[in-house]
């Protein structure tokens, strides 16, 4: 049985772009995408735009355009983001089965590994989406807890058949032993959740003329204001107390930050780990994956991965990042 996205040729693209009212000049290029499909479509005597095609029954309408309007909300208050395009003040379009947004085409370049000045920046940026993102909560997205991106993580694993049986007691005694340490980690450290990015790693933190901006809000939920922040910071603990420093001085000019929500880095790490096998297996029935995947699965990859999760065992042990 064939995948939907099998069904989205470079033909029917174009008709999804035209039948909104532009006219294409017939170039597509297919961008890096594999949640959902997203398209640089030309346009006739324009600035080519970006078609995003979702993914079948992964978010319900009313997720999708609680997704525009924070993104809109984002923008009213001066918050570098890409917001979608709007016809008739409508911006999810159906197409001969799939529903797409159009995005005007923003790119940019990623932020370097450590540098103080641009985490300063980022930190400023990060703090004004949270002011908007604290106002009030998501009513039809998800919150990000142990349950659905650890508990659920594992199940899935297990259930899929994809770790080879040869390291299956390994990989389920040390997810088993960090499930539990996470558990106790954010029962005992509770914090009011906010609306977040959700996927905030800095290739969706894009600098263009000086100025940094968001893009792919696609992950956005509720959860800690610490899960936009951590993947920020980079190398040994000592740079990483500095780059704290400095993101911090520029978060905290537009929002407070709770700093008992630092001992949750290395738990939303682990979290981000197995949600990410997890999303690799469930996603498996897509052709795009064992192409662009083909060592999941592997003994090695599946080595690496519990050693990783033991790492994090030991993290957890270690002392929280602190505010100087």
């Amino acid at each position: 049985m064939s995948h939907p996205f099998a069904a989205l040729t470079q033909d029917l693209v174009l008709d999804a772009v035209e039948s909104i009212g532009f006219l294409s000049d017939a170039r597509v290029l297919a961008l890096n995408s594999y949640e959902n499909r997203v398209y640089q479509v030309g346009i006739e005597d324009e600035t080519p735009i970006i078609a995003k095609f979702y993914r079948p029954d992964r978010w319900t309408d009313a997720a999708i355009r609680e997704e525009h309007s924070f993104t809109f909300e984002l923008a009213e208050c001066d918050v570098p983001v890409v917001a979608p395009m709007q016809r008739d003040g409508e911006t999810l379009f159906e197409h001969a089965g799939f529903r797409f947004t159009l995005f005007p085409r923003r790119g940019g370049r990623a932020p370097e590994p450590g540098n103080l000045e641009q985490l300063y920046r980022l930190g400023q940026l990060l703090g004004r989406m949270h002011a908007v993102g604290a106002t009030k909560p998501f009513a039809h997205r998800e919150s990000l807890k142990v349950e659905n991106y650890g508990h659920a993580s594992l199940k899935t694993l297990l259930d899929g058949g994809f770790i080879p049986k040869s390291l299956l007691p390994a990989y389920e005694s040390v997810a088993r032993d960090l499930l539990k340490r996470l558990d106790s980690l954010f029962a005992n450290h509770p914090v009011t959740a906010i609306r977040l990015h959700g996927d905030c790693h800095p290739g969706n933190l894009l600098c263009r003329d000086e100025t940094f901006h968001m893009v792919d809000l696609d992950d956005c939920r509720m959860g800690p204001a610490v899960q936009d922040l951590w993947m920020m910071l980079a190398g040994e603990r000592h740079e990483r107390l500095g780059q704290l420093s400095e993101l911090m001085d520029g978060y905290q000019e537009f929002h407070d930050f709770n700093p008992r929500e630092l001992p949750l880095i290395e738990g939303l790490r682990s979290l981000r780990l197995m949600h990410y096998s997890a999303w690799l297996a469930r996603r498996w029935d897509d052709p795009a994956f064992p192409h662009s995947f083909p060592w999941f699965g592997t003994e090695r990859y599946w080595g690496e991965h519990i050693l990783m999760l033991r790492e994090q065992l030991s993290a957890l042990d270690e002392e929280p990042l602190k505010l100087f």
